[in-house]
């Protein structure tokens, strides 16, 4: 009977005339606008979960401080530096061989094509593992920070991949 009672209230519509809105605010959302609020970024004076603070700041003096200071606390056994090394590279091709080259002559894809200019070679380069890992974390000229990009554990790694380039050339 119901049935009956809605194929009649369809059929009898006028085609002419527009349909019936059933819940309008589904078919009409508020008008927003992109970037209107700003991201949220962490509170002052908090870490990451898991992390520790990093107390260098981004100066020049935190950069001299970081390269006499700072060292590598990843595990120095055979099979876990291999395994850090592995990773390293890994994330080295991700992040840095774009710039950098896979060599790390300072030749990489970006460089050939003329992107960037003054990407550095590591062959003849006066640093340390605290100064890899402080230009890591802030970054440097062009090159900008990973610190949100790579957990601690990985810049570690690419700071330790970064050294074997170094001193395979």
């Amino acid at each position: 009977m119901y049935v009956l009672l809605m194929l009649l209230a369809v059929g009898c519509r006028n085609k002419q005339q527009r349909n019936i809105e059933f819940m309008p605010d589904m078919y009409e959302s508020p008008a927003y606008k992109t970037y209107e609020v700003a991201p949220l970024s962490p509170p002052e004076h908090t870490v990451k979960r898991g992390e520790l603070p990093y107390s260098y700041p981004n100066t020049i003096e935190g950069y001299e401080q970081a390269k006499v200071q700072l060292h590598n606390p990843l595990a120095t056994d055979t099979l876990q530096q291999t395994q850090n090394l592995t990773d390293g590279k890994a994330l080295y091709g991700i992040y840095c061989a774009l710039c950098h080259g896979e060599k790390g002559d300072g030749k990489g894809i970006l460089v050939q094509r003329e992107k960037f200019f003054g990407v550095p070679n590591y062959k003849n380069r006066d640093f340390t593992e605290g100064s890899i890992y402080h230009v890591i974390y802030y970054g440097r000229n062009a090159m900008p920070a990973f610190a949100t990009q790579l957990s601690e554990k990985e810049r570690w790694q690419v700071t330790m991949y970064v050294e074997q380039l170094r001193d395979k050339r």
